[in-house]
């Protein structure tokens, strides 16, 4: 069983015993964590683009590659489709900046 399933399961239980605010409660508490989760991953993920962008622009490139930046966002509308590539443009102007 993997560990989405298994939360599943988790939850499922919960909620088979829980009040509907209870449920409601410790869910939004899941979901702030995750969020938390999220938004420290794209700082590191801001933090590894500085780099690149700072080594290309220090080896006489450019600072921002598009073929590169045209890959993630295929990368994120094959996941989440079309909202994914709104999400992936966030995110891409959240690393480099405005173009």
């Amino acid at each position: 069983m993997n560990a989405t399933a298994a939360t599943a399961d988790t939850t499922a239980a919960a909620a088979a015993t829980a009040s509907p605010e209870e449920l409601i409660a410790a869910s939004r508490a899941r979901i702030d964590a995750i969020d938390d989760r999220i938004i420290g991953l794209i700082q590191e993920r801001m933090a590894v683009s500085s780099v690149i962008q700072q080594t290309r622009i220090a080896s006489g490139g450019r600072r921002v590659h598009l073929s590169r930046e045209m890959e993630v966002l295929a990368h994120w509308k094959d996941a989440l489709g079309r909202p994914g590539t709104a999400l992936a443009m966030s995110l891409l102007e959240l690393c480099r900046g405005r173009v």
